[in-house]
């Protein structure tokens, strides 16, 4: 990724039957699957599209944000937004969507949760964190059947 773009979080009733209705929408498949939980890198027009499961909040937007290419690029504009006076917070490694992410959060009328998030991904979780709880489990299972 060499720009940034939007990220659009969606609250929806069935995470399977959004994915499924998003990929055809985009031509796309989804970037990352977890349970509850799908996100979409789409090119054209360039979004960060996520799925967050939650029954009975379907249809509602659950956070904004702007997908960064690097930490360098979050640093830069958080100097832009203390120049500009914006309330921010910094949340260097923030644990959001299945990744490890440096972040500032902008304080911002009228939108969920009253804030617009800026964020650069810096790990996956996936590789960090579930990794040895699959080994653990695959070992277990391997030991008791």
């Amino acid at each position: 990724m060499s720009t940034t773009r939007i990220q659009l979080a969606l609250n929806v009733d069935n995470v399977a039957e959004a994915t499924q209705f998003y990929e055809r929408l985009f031509g796309v498949p989804a970037h990352k699957q977890r349970e509850g939980y799908a996100n979409f890198v789409i090119a054209d027009p360039p979004l960060k599209l996520v799925l967050i499961e939650k029954p009975g909040a379907g249809g509602g937007l659950n956070h904004l944000g702007v997908e960064a290419p690097t930490s360098q690029h979050v640093d830069a504009a958080l100097t832009r937004f203390r120049e500009a006076g914006l309330h921010t917070e910094v949340a260097e490694q923030d644990v959001c969507c299945h990744a490890a992410q440096h972040k500032v959060f902008v304080t911002a009328p009228d939108v969920p949760l009253g804030f617009w998030e800026f964020y650069a991904i810096t790990g996956a979780l996936f590789l960090t964190l579930a990794f040895p709880g699959f080994v653990w489990r695959y070992l277990y299972k391997r030991r008791h059947d």
